[in-house]
């Protein structure tokens, strides 16, 4: 009987670890070749990859909030901008695309399911935002980040597999 549980277990953690691997596996490289394009895949181009995109040159400090978060490099600059898209179930269905995003005071950010990964939602980790939980591809959420600071927020369902992400609002 010992020796069955051990198989178990042994099987459970083999393949838990199998899938985090998978998981992180497309978060972690390929990508577009920075060429700019769509990514081919009959997305919009927002699915995490940030071809073309410029990042900060210095990186705020998540304390350590994003260490394990999918798809996260670093964060993309998009201050200037009066709105930022984020992909829901980026990657391989598991991520936000980008993960990081630096913006200014007053932009708009709109999460954009891609219809991967199951039902998602988007929830800030200080409350302060909160979507319905979708899985259907189109679906959209914004929020408008008035204040300085960095924002976190996660997908609830998959924040333990690392659905993670952050605004830095500067």
């Amino acid at each position: 009987m010992n020796r069955r549980t051990l198989d178990r277990r042994t099987f459970v953690r083999t393949t838990a670890a199998l899938g985090a691997t998978t998981a992180l596996a497309g978060c972690s490289g390929g990508g577009d070749g920075g060429d700019g394009s769509d990514g081919g895949d009959g997305s919009d181009g927002g699915d995490g990859d940030s071809g073309g995109q410029e990042f900060l040159s210095e990186e705020p400090d998540y304390g350590g909030f994003l260490d394990d978060a999918n798809n996260y490099e670093q964060t993309v600059d998009m201050t200037g901008s009066d709105s930022v898209m984020v992909g829901v179930g980026a990657g391989e269905g598991l991520a936000f695309g980008p993960a990081a995003v630096a913006v200014s005071p007053g932009t708009t950010v709109t999460w954009e399911w891609t219809g991967e990964g199951g039902q998602h939602n988007v929830s800030g980790s200080d409350g302060n935002f909160e979507s319905d939980t979708i899985g259907e591809e189109g679906h959209t959420f914004e929020h408008t980040f008035e204040e300085s600071g960095i924002h976190t927020y996660v997908c609830t369902p998959h924040e333990a597999v690392g659905m993670k992400g952050a605004v830095y609002v500067d």
